[in-house]
């Protein structure tokens, strides 16, 4: 360890662009990349879940303004979104007096409010469609045993949906960990937000958007396996079985 220790040391010292200073500003991006991807996603799949059962329902009422609200995250890009947020949260009248303000004047929180909502989008669609997908076999072998519509969508229909639906959410989940590079937009020092002040520094554009180019592969390389290892799991009885 100390030997790996000493050769970074060396490394560096005979780097002009990566410095211990400069890379403090990459481990700080990262930090807030990764809050505000995993922040944004948990939350999001919280609402989804609720949302797309009701996304569901029969009743128009219900189903037309998530459809809605589906419809118009899913079709204006984030980055406007982000903007709307950001900057319109100004305008709402009485805003600043109250204790809002001193969560809202941040940027972080404006950005964590536009990339959960749109995620939670993504999601519901992306459940809702699981849930569709749900063979009617098992949803009437439930009904066979006496099972209310509650305790079926909890014990049948939640857990099967859940399985087909973890491909696409994982597909998801790097859709937003790349989204997340406008958050800098914002004045967010993210991981592009790091890229562009070592640029700017020392006028290294390759340098310094490679060095985060190749943080994000690192990133969506764990994301994939993660969901490779889970979709194993989840999805063994799906197996072939040789011989």
């Amino acid at each position: 360890m100390e030997q790996l220790n000493a050769w970074f040391v060396e490394l560096l010292s005979n780097n002009d662009i990566f410095t211990a200073n400069t890379l403090g500003y990459y481990l700080d991006g990262l930090g807030n990349t990764v809050s505000l991807v995993f922040l944004s996603l948990i939350i999001g799949l919280l609402l989804a879940v609720p949302l797309a059962i009701a996304r569901g329902s029969r009743r128009k009422w219900i189903k037309w303004p998530i459809f809605f609200y589906t419809y118009v995250f899913r079709g204006t890009p984030l980055l406007i979104q982000l903007y709307m947020i950001y900057y319109g949260v100004v305008f709402i009248e009485g805003i600043q007096d109250t204790f809002l303000w001193a969560i809202l004047k941040e940027a972080f929180y404006p950005a964590l409010i536009a990339f959960t909502l749109n995620t939670a989008a993504y999601t519901t669609e992306i459940f809702h469609g699981a849930i569709k997908a749900t063979p009617r076999g098992e949803i009437e072998a439930a009904r066979a045993y006496g099972m209310s519509r509650a305790l079926m969508m909890r014990r049948i229909i939640m857990p099967s949906a859940f399985r087909r639906a973890l491909p696409a959410y994982g597909n998801e989940v790097i859709f937003m960990l790349h989204a997340s590079a406008i958050a800098s937009v914002v004045t967010i020092m993210d991981l592009t937000g790091a890229a562009r002040f070592v640029y700017a520094r020392f006028y290294a554009p390759f340098d310094a958007f490679l060095f985060v180019a190749a943080i994000y592969l690192c990133l969506t390389f764990a994301i994939l396996y993660l969901f490779r290892y889970l979709e194993k799991k989840l999805l063994a009885h799906l197996k072939p079985i040789n011989g």
